[in-house]
């Protein structure tokens, strides 16, 4: 097949491009370049996003022996990813901006784009499996449960699993330094990437808040008493407890979460650990890898990139999804993508739109 191997500049997308060649694939790698200006993102050799990054994916492809460009993603970027993380957060959500990527650039964009090339798939550096036939496979986890992505890949559809390689997926993370190191790539200690790649200070608050502007509102308890004053109730997510600005202590010493945000009045909800509790998830705007299963299925789900899969009965009605948890769970956001899993395949994804 000729396929397009998607290099960020890290160890494992250009393990990923040495293995499709391996394994006989025609292989052109590409760099997407992500933002007008590099220096704007990251700073470092941190795996996305950056000038370094680019240059570390042009020397991977040059040890590996392929054809190698930059893909100019920027505008996608920005209006796909970066806008919607703004307008996710001015809407009292809390988004996850790589499902995003993956769904909106790394997939749907460069996969549209290498199709009408004359590209036959995309591969990346994941860490997850593809099984059964090549007509219809089957999204799984990762062999390295501690490393597996399957989380953020739940929003392909069908035909862009049938079109993308993860060469990694049976390979365990240190494995894979110690391939980059025998095959003489550069980038086999470098380190992964980590939060969000367009907020390079990491102060998220910070960052909406020059976008946003300053917001001044209430931060209140369950009952409506006036604790203290927010600069902005898009800087808060639900189940956060540090810098919540409170000085006042609770009535028995415990510690304060945000248990809800409201964005029309712009108040902040603060309360006990224990009300953050929630045993059933309402998701919309599905995404299924396979077909929708129909009645109720007994399977696992997760709502974090790395959190634990919980046992959970969930069933599928017109564009919803409801889950029923076997045990409840703390500080699940509206906004946040809600996986489920029949085993270690992925069923399918959801965006978070309610909490019981």
């Amino acid at each position: 097949m000729r396929v397009i191997a998607a290099m960020s500049g890290g160890v494992d997308s250009a393990v990923a491009a040495a293995r499709a060649v391996e394994a006989g694939h025609d292989v052109v790698g590409v760099h997407l370049a992500l933002s007008a200006n590099p220096q704007a993102y990251r700073s470092g050799a941190r795996g996305c996003c950056t000038i370094e990054d680019s240059r570390d994916a042009r020397r991977a492809a040059d040890v590996i022996g392929i054809p190698f460009y930059i893909w100019d993603m920027a505008d996608e970027f920005r209006a796909d990813v970066v806008e919607n993380f703004i307008a996710e957060y001015a809407a009292g959500n809390t988004p996850n901006p790589c499902l995003r990527c993956n769904e909106k650039i790394k997939f749907e964009a460069v996969l549209n784009r290498g199709i009408a090339m004359g590209f036959d798939a995309v591969v990346t550096g994941h860490y997850a499996q593809l099984r059964g036939s090549a007509e219809s496979p089957t999204l799984h986890r990762a062999v390295d449960h501690g490393k597996d992505q399957s989380y953020v890949l739940a929003v392909l559809t069908p035909a862009q699993i049938r079109h993308s390689l993860f060469p990694l997926g049976d390979t365990p993370k240190e494995e894979i330094r110690k391939e980059a190191e025998r095959r003489g790539l550069s980038v086999a200690n470098k380190p992964d990437s980590h939060d969000i790649c367009f907020i390079p200070s990491g102060d998220n608050a910070g960052w909406l808040r020059d976008r946003l502007g300053v917001a001044e509102g209430p931060i209140v308890d369950e009952e409506g008493n006036h604790l203290g004053t927010h600069q902005g109730a898009f800087t808060y997510t639900i189940g956060q407890r540090k810098g919540l600005g409170i000085s006042q202590p609770s009535d028995d010493g415990r510690a304060r979460y945000v248990l809800k945000i409201e964005p029309v009045s712009n108040t902040v909800v603060v309360g006990a650990h224990e009300a953050l509790a929630v045993s059933t998830i309402l998701g919309e705007k599905l995404r299924m890898c396979g077909p929708t299963p129909q009645g109720v299925h007994r399977g696992f789900a997760q709502v974090r990139a790395h959190g634990a899969a919980i046992p959970c009965a969930y069933e599928f009605v017109g564009d919803a999804l409801t889950v029923v948890l076997d045990e409840p769970l703390h500080g699940l956001a509206t906004g946040q993508a809600v996986v489920v899993y029949d085993g270690d395949r992925v069923v399918g994804s959801a965006t978070v739109s309610a909490t019981l």
